[in-house]
C-alpha cells in the first residue's frame, strides 16, 4: 500500500483545511486508517484514528474540530479540520494499517497563523 497525503498549507487562526489521504490500494482491505502530526520538537502523535466496526476516536486536544471519514470508492480518507488554532501547526502523516503491516504517507505541512 502507497499513500499520499496532501492538502496541507498555510491558513488563519479559526479557519479550515481538509487533508487528503489517497492510498494505492483498496481501503476495503485496511482495518485502521489515521492521522498523526509531529510538531518540531516534539514526537509524533495520534490525532485521530478510524478501523471498519468502530467509531473514530480524537485526540482531546481536536475534539469537536477535527473529522476523520473515509471514501472507498476514491481509496481515499480524509482529515476535516476546522477552527484551527496556532498549535495545530504541525507536519501532518496518515497511516495504514493491513493484515498488522501499517503503512504511512509522506507527510503534509499545516501552518496555521495567529
Amino acid at each position: 500500500v502507497q499513500l499520499q497525503a496532501s492538502g496541507g498549507g498555510l491558513a488563519e487562526a479559526g479557519g479550515s483545511l481538509r487533508l487528503s489521504c489517497a492510498a494505492s490500494g483498496s481501503l476495503h482491505s485496511i482495518g485502521v486508517v489515521a492521522w498523526y502530526r509531529q510538531a518540531p520538537g516534539e514526537q509524533r502523535a495520534l490525532v485521530a484514528r478510524t478501523a471498519i466496526g468502530s467509531s473514530p476516536i480524537y485526540a482531546d486536544s481536536v475534539k469537536g474540530r477535527f473529522t476523520i471519514s473515509r471514501d472507498f470508492a476514491q481509496n481515499t480518507m480524509y482529515l476535516q479540520m476546522n477552527s484551527l488554532k496556532p498549535e495545530d501547526t504541525a507536519v501532518y502523516y496518515c497511516r495504514a494499517v493491513k493484515l498488522g503491516l501499517e503503512f504511512w504517507g509522506q507527510g503534509t505541512q499545516v501552518t496555521v497563523s495567529s
